[in-house]
């Protein structure tokens, strides 16, 4: 297994430091943190991120009122496809697809792999399907779902306990190298992915949590703008923010047994990628100036390990 630590299209959210603690301006920075491993099965895609057609077509694929309050910063050089390229792969031996839930923002890519299986679990399928609100029609885009017959569901409940977490389950054909674990509270489906390597777990949690402040033991704190965000774009209040304190435990009790990181914090990107968030991997990551950037040492998954 090789973790390699993609950014696929920054999002610039209305709020600048209020919502990612940093930015002075009008507009902050969050990454989507997305995972391509090389595994056994072949590669293995953890989130899309957004993909060649939401760049160049955007107000046909997006909503309006996202492409508003996020402004996505289109560049195609950072799309997985491109990505992939960079590091001297083929984006059709991508044959695995393992997302944590099917907004706008992690899906929009699947249309760049159309002969990768896609897993995912089976109550984010049928949230997004049934499209009930105004705001899953928002960040739900059905334009994104080209492969939707390639998808493989699972149930959120059953499978096997991973730490103190319930209904963990290996994705079909991965044996147990990739788990998806059920995290919900963003939305119904939502899941986090945990990757093994010989430095031990991986745990993409998604959008579990947004800020890595959240996540400190001590007195956890969010950015006021993301703890609105969170808010607002929640399913159920209740086991997200139950799931965010089994995470901070998690890190506590076993942070030197697993590595923990969201898909939209810039510092937990940067300190794993081992690389500037604006740059794509493949591009310069072995650059001395880019290591100027970084918000401190690398863990042990960094930088492709």
């Amino acid at each position: 297994m090789r973790i390699h630590h993609l950014n696929c299209i920054s999002t610039c959210p209305i709020g600048g430091a209020l919502m990612d603690g940093q930015t002075l301006g009008l507009r902050g920075r969050l990454t989507c943190h997305c995972l391509l491993l090389e595994t056994e099965s072949g590669l293995v895609l953890v989130d899309t991120g957004l993909g060649l057609l939401d760049v160049s077509m955007a107000r046909k694929r997006l909503s309006r009122f996202f492409l508003f309050l996020v402004r996505p910063e289109f560049r195609a050089e950072m799309t997985a496809h491109r990505q992939i390229q960079r590091l001297g792969f083929r984006p059709e031996d991508v044959r695995h697809i393992v997302l944590t839930h099917l907004d706008f923002d992690h899906a929009g890519g699947l249309d760049d792999f159309p002969q990768a299986k896609v897993h995912l679990l089976a109550d984010e399928r049928d949230a997004a399907v049934a499209q009930r609100t105004l705001l899953d029609r928002m960040r739900y885009r059905p334009a994104q779902w080209s492969t939707q017959p390639n998808w493989i569901t699972y149930p959120s409940t059953g499978g096997e306990r991973w730490y103190s977490f319930e209904g963990a389950r290996a994705a079909s054909g991965l044996q147990d190298e990739v788990l998806f674990v059920p995290l919900i509270g963003h939305t119904l489906g939502h899941a986090g992915v945990a990757v093994r390597d010989a430095n031990g777990w991986l745990l993409l949690a998604g959008d579990a949590y947004f800020y890595h402040r959240e996540m400190d033991p001590g007195r956890p704190r969010c950015t006021p703008g993301l703890r609105f965000y969170q808010v607002m774009m929640e399913k159920d209040r209740r086991a997200r923010l139950d799931n965010q304190r089994r995470l901070r435990a998690l890190r506590m009790e076993r942070g030197h047994e697993v590595t923990l990181v969201c898909s939209h914090d810039v510092l937990e990107f940067e300190r794993l990628a081992g690389r500037s968030h604006a740059v794509p991997a493949g591009a310069r990551e072995k650059d001395p100036a880019e290591q100027q950037l970084l918000w401190g040492p690398a863990p042990s998954h960094a930088a492709g390990r």
